[in-house]
């Protein structure tokens, strides 16, 4: 019995009228549920009388905004196409609103969605009206974004038939020009509309990256949020090369170089606030790809005490940069936040009595009372040319944002050997492998062990939103792997630990879908006393190092992670990302 038959059955619908119905809506190529409402049946019956033949819950949505949290889940274009929507996350579980329950390639395209994200689903049944009206809150950036678009076309007299170049030669006065417009991003033209667009809804989404990158057939547009990227819009590729030179122009990189790979920077007010953007452009097959790192100055540097360290690795970092002089190196890998840890050690140091210089690539934040230079590397000002300037600036506390070749390696080294406190990145796994890294980079171990005072490891991983857990029990499988983990650290630091009979997992809310918001920083410290420097010395290998560190009770960052995980402040699984 199908759907009309049932209807027929229940009287709702005379048995005369079921094929009329259906002819009709073949002709005029709309759905049955349509025919049935504008002969008079009401949505709210229809609804009910649906949920009742396919045996499924209905739910009516009732104008209610759908948050962007959750709508992420299913792309507009499969929410169009197979007409279902997300419509909310009850206890982990993503509930679903389908209007066409019967469709099989609906039901497999919910169920693939609901395998790649990892969260079960549940249908609901839904009006076309709630539907269609669901689906305009997709539309608010796509709406603007085709807005431009379309203002485009009539600024080119058609799509896209002008250039790049041509394109802002008429809607953009020159760069020199153009040096409020950074500051507040004039939305004077539809290419111009189209990247404030994408700025605001970056910072409005709270995204750490943007990436806009051509895929041959379309423009994809992601924001990496808590540490992943989400795709969050697709343009047609004809705007690609517009929307880079736009940017291009805000960062005053060169048009016309699309061969080599360009580094810059730019300002802007939104929404009432002066954001940085990092940006970098690529070279690859279909043009160009651009990457922006933001950079909300408005935020302000953490403090010390907020990054989240245990109490006697906070007193081992406070009393190394206490040092009058020697190395502290932070490792890790790109967008681990050891910028933010580094800042946040400035912010501890009397910059009224030191001299303190630092030389970034780029400056991320301006910190009062720190010499701030950025290298330029196209004009010879690098790391190391810059390091050897800032020697004669009289410092006492050097910050050099990144080692990254022997020459800023060995000259960091002297300047930690004559009287000054340096404090610098350089990229390894773990922070017993910094030795090691400096050594292959040509530094002597004999210059190494008086040097090093501290050498920090760390990563990010996802937080908990307030409230927004749950406690699952600590199974044996779990424990095994938890005593595991801590076995090889002497007995007298294992009394310390408490391994609860659970921890926790996250617990998606209302006001948070998914139950994570932001991410917290996990560490390891290597402190280099006079043992490490004899090691150092005679046998510098990781192996060697890490046993005795490990002897005087050094955490790894797993272990780290896994006491912030008993604590409740992260999610257990985020333990094994490390």
């Amino acid at each position: 019995m199908n759907f009309l038959s049932f209807l027929s059955h229940r009287g709702v619908i005379t048995p005369e009228s079921k094929s009329a119905v259906e002819q009709y809506a073949q002709t005029e190529g709309i759905s049955i549920d349509d025919v049935l409402v504008k002969n008079g049946i009401t949505e709210d019956t229809l609804l009910k009388l649906k949920s009742e033949y396919f045996n499924i819950p209905f739910r009516v949505v009732g104008g209610e905004k759908i948050p962007a949290e959750i709508l992420k889940y299913v792309p507009e274009e499969s929410a169009t196409h197979y007409r279902f929507v997300p419509i909310g996350v009850t206890d982990g579980v993503l509930e679903v609103g389908v209007v066409d329950p019967d469709n099989t390639e609906s039901m497999d395209a919910i169920q693939f969605i609901s395998t790649k994200i990892g969260m079960p689903f549940k249908v609901f049944l839904i009006s076309v009206s709630d539907f269609r009206e669901t689906l305009q809150s997709y539309r608010s950036l796509s709406d603007e974004i085709d807005k431009a678009l379309k203002e485009l076309e009539t600024s080119t007299g058609g799509p896209m038939k002008k250039t790049a170049e041509e394109e802002y030669a008429a809607a953009v006065t020159p760069i020199k020009e153009k040096e409020a417009e950074k500051e507040t991003l004039v939305e004077d033209a539809p290419i111009t509309k189209m990247v404030a667009v994408i700025l605001s809804n970056a910072i409005e989404g709270n995204a750490s990256d943007i990436h806009i990158e051509n895929m041959g057939d379309k423009v994809r547009i992601r924001f990496r949020i808590d540490g992943v990227l989400h795709t969050s819009l697709l343009l047609p590729s004809a705007v690609h090369a517009a929307v880079v030179s736009r940017i291009k122009i805000l960062t005053s990189l060169k048009l016309d170089e699309r061969r080599k790979p360009q580094d810059g920077r730019f300002s802007a007010r939104i929404e009432g606030r002066k954001v940085d953007f990092r940006v970098s452009t690529l070279p690859s097959y279909y043009g160009e790809k651009v990457v922006m790192r933001i950079l909300d100055s408005e935020k302000g540097v953490l403090t010390l005490s907020s990054l989240g360290m245990k109490d006697k690795d906070l007193a081992t970092v406070r009393a190394a940069i206490e040092r009058p002089y020697g190395m502290i190196l932070l490792t890790g890998p790109t967008g681990s936040g050891k910028s933010t840890t580094l800042y946040a050690m400035l912010n501890e140091l009397d910059r009224d009595s030191d001299n303190v210089i630092s030389l970034e690539d780029p400056v991320e934040y301006s910190m009062p009372g720190v010499s701030q230079s950025q290298v330029q590397p196209e004009i010879g000002y690098t790391f190391a040319s810059g390091l050897r300037s800032i020697l004669r600036q009289d410092p006492d506390i050097i910050m050099v944002g990144e080692i990254r070749d022997k020459e800023t390696a060995q000259l960091a080294i002297q300047a930690a050997l004559t009287g000054h406190l340096v404090f610098s990145t350089l990229h390894t796994n773990t922070a017993v492998g910094v030795v090691s890294r400096l050594i292959d980079m040509g530094v002597d171990p004999y210059l190494i062990a008086p040097t090093l005072i501290l050498s920090i490891g760390q990563r990010l991983v996802r937080k908990f939103c307030p409230q927004g857990k749950k406690e699952i029990e600590l199974t044996d499988p779990m424990k095994l792997m938890v005593n595991k983990e801590f076995q090889s650290l002497p007995e007298k630091f294992r009394e310390d630990i408490h391994i609860p009979d659970h921890v926790y997992e996250a617990q998606p809310g209302p006001d948070c879908p998914t139950g994570i918001r932001g991410r917290l920083a996990v560490f390891e410290l290597l402190e280099i006393d006079s043992e490490i420097q004899e090691i150092i010395l005679k046998t510098p290998m990781d192996v060697h190092i890490q046993r005795a560190a490990r002897a005087k009770g050094m955490f790894s960052m797993k272990e780290d992670a896994l006491l912030k995980a008993f604590e409740g402040k992260i999610p257990y699984v985020e333990v094994n990302t490390l």
